[in-house]
């Protein structure tokens, strides 16, 4: 991780493949997010360092990414961990210049690779969120799993208030283990999806279940087995936790709606491929299914801007 501290701001130096602009047309894909604002070209998030809640105002300088805190600059070691957060959540760990090589020689990925170049995977660095957004997502439309995602974060999470404006954090798994099926289902969770989330909670709470355990499988196999070993979890939520929680570049939601729109539009198919065909078209992509799958879905904006 490259950065220098300012104190009253930090600045982090990303690799070269790496386009900020690009990023925030990701972030800014629906009004109902209640994360993080956008605003003006800057990119506010309330992030939470031990027990204090940090607002970071995140945009772009000379290639490098500033992080300014408009309330008060917390510690150094504050400082620090933020950077680490911003570093993960960018993806910037993940050298993409194999990617490139590969996109770059393939009949579907060459025109994305060109238009979005420096465009990374935008992750979710906290586990219990990127397993809960996922159960949220399954069998319904995008809009609705924002919907719900905004129901819980606004009744379970905790905020801070700005200039008027409310930043939120995503609910711990500690306050979610508390909690029963019931009040979800008055959010309008179906009981199933209740369920998983508070179980999923509750075995947080026991150490059985952690990022750091599952990266220590270090086997894109195994991973996927612990992940879907959890009541709730197939292979497609396992395999969008790998890419957007886990770093895993060879993880593929092949199952996956929005992938199967992109592919459609993109090669102008009369109808959504079938498995066989996706696994043909993405026969050359080894190692990088998660960036193919995250570069197809971005093509899905497009029209929107």
């Amino acid at each position: 991780m490259k950065w220098i501290d300012h104190e009253s701001y930090i600045e982090i130096y990303p690799p070269k493949e790496f386009n900020f602009e690009e990023c925030l047309i990701f972030l800014g894909r629906s009004n109902q997010e209640v994360l993080h604002q956008i605003k003006e070209g800057s990119l506010y998030k309330l992030i939470k360092v031990n027990e204090s809640l940090i607002l970071c105002k995140i945009g772009s300088i000379n290639h490098s990414i500033k992080v300014e805190f408009p309330i008060s600059s917390p510690s150094i070691d504050s400082r620090k961990k933020v950077a680490e957060y911003i570093w993960e959540w960018f993806d910037l760990d993940q050298e993409l210049g194999g990617f490139y090589q590969l996109a770059g020689q393939d009949k579907v990925l060459k025109t994305l690779a060109h238009k979005y170049y420096g465009l990374r995977i935008l992750c979710i660095p906290d586990l219990f969120e990127a397993l809960v957004w996922a159960i949220i997502g399954q069998q319904i439309n995008l809009t609705f799993a924002y919907t719900l995602k905004k129901r819980f974060v606004e009744q379970y999470g905790e905020s801070l208030t700005f200039e008027g404006e409310t930043f939120w954090l995503f609910p711990s798994f500690e306050k979610i283990a508390s909690i029963n099926a019931d009040d979800l289902r008055k959010l309008q969770f179906t009981n199933r999806k209740a369920e998983y989330i508070i179980d999923i909670a509750k075995a947080m709470i026991n150490g059985g279940l952690t990022k750091e355990l599952l990266l220590q499988k270090n086997d894109y196999q195994q991973i996927q087995k612990s992940l879907m070993m959890i009541r709730g979890i197939g292979a497609w939520t396992a395999d969008y936790v790998m890419m957007k929680c886990l770093h895993q570049a060879s993880a593929f939601p092949i199952a996956d709606v929005g992938l199967h729109n992109a592919l459609k539009n993109l090669l102008g198919l009369k109808e959504k491929p079938t498995i066989e065909e996706i696994e043909e078209y993405a026969e050359n992509w080894g190692g990088w299914q998660a960036y193919a799958t995250f570069y197809l879905w971005r093509s899905l904006y497009d029209k929107k801007i």
